[in-house]
This record gives structure tokens, sequence and C-alpha cells, in this order.
């Protein structure tokens, strides 16, 4: 299990763009799941839907992007920066809510150098939110791109 000090030593996100809260499992090059508390006091709810809170899906997204690269890092990989390759489908199911705990998982469906491919999802409690399929590699960033 990692608490969120061990991730904030391991990822570079800061407050309010870390999100998740803690990992409860990690199979180094194979999965990992971890949890993201939402409160309303997260700052995109003050412009997404202020009346009807929901939080972004591209937030989502974003949650389970960090719970991947931190997954990569504890593969062995320590080099250059993560970065999105393709996001090939993503299904929002059910909004996630002020007070919801999500629970985020990936899992590596294929792995090829430097590029990894994963299956992603999310729950509240036993409700599905989220389901995505993306591709990320970590790289050094080349100086020609922008």
């Amino acid at each position: 299990m990692f608490d969120i000090k061990d991730i904030q030593r391991v990822l570079p996100q800061k407050y309010p763009f870390l999100l998740i809260d803690r990992i409860i499992e990690l199979a180094p090059e194979k999965s990992a799941v971890g949890y993201k508390n939402v409160t309303i006091n997260e700052p995109f709810f003050e412009g997404h839907f202020p009346d009807d809170p929901v939080m972004p899906g591209v937030l989502i997204l974003e949650a389970m992007a960090q719970l991947a690269a931190f997954l990569i890092i504890h593969s062995g990989v320590d080099k250059g920066k993560f970065f999105f390759k393709t996001v090939n489908t993503v299904k929002f199911r059910h909004p996630v809510l002020p007070g919801d705990q999500l629970k985020l998982e990936v899992k590596v469906i294929e792995k090829s150098g430097e590029t990894w491919k994963f299956d992603a999802l999310s729950h509240v409690g036993e409700t599905l939110s989220t389901e995505a399929k993306f591709t990320a590699e970590f790289r050094q960033r080349d100086t020609h791109e922008l």
C-alpha cells in the first residue's frame, strides 16, 4: 500500500493536479488499484456545473493515467516523462459526485519498448463509472516537439 506521501515522492503532480490519494495494489508490469476521494472542496467543482457538481471526465481519465504512470515507474522505468500517445476508447457510464470514493484500476495489456497499452476502469462503490483503453510511454521529450 502507498499513501499520499509515497505517491508525491514518485509523481511530479502537486495539488490540485495530483488525483490519486492512495494505492492499495501494485503488481509491477501488470496492474494497479488506487483511490481518489472526491470532495466538494475540489477546485474543479467551482466551474463544472456548480449547482449540480460532477467530476469532469477528463480528470477521471487523468487519474487513471497517473495510476498508470506510478505503475510504470514501479516497473523499473525511471527515465523521461510520461506522455499519452492515444486514448482509444473512453466510456463514461456513471457520474462521479462530491463525496464519492473513486476506485481506479489499470491493467497492462501490452508493452513494447517504451510504449505501454492499458485497460482502465473506475468504480464508485459497485457501480462502473468509466472505462478506457489508452496508450502511453515514458520517454525524453524531443526538442523539436511542440
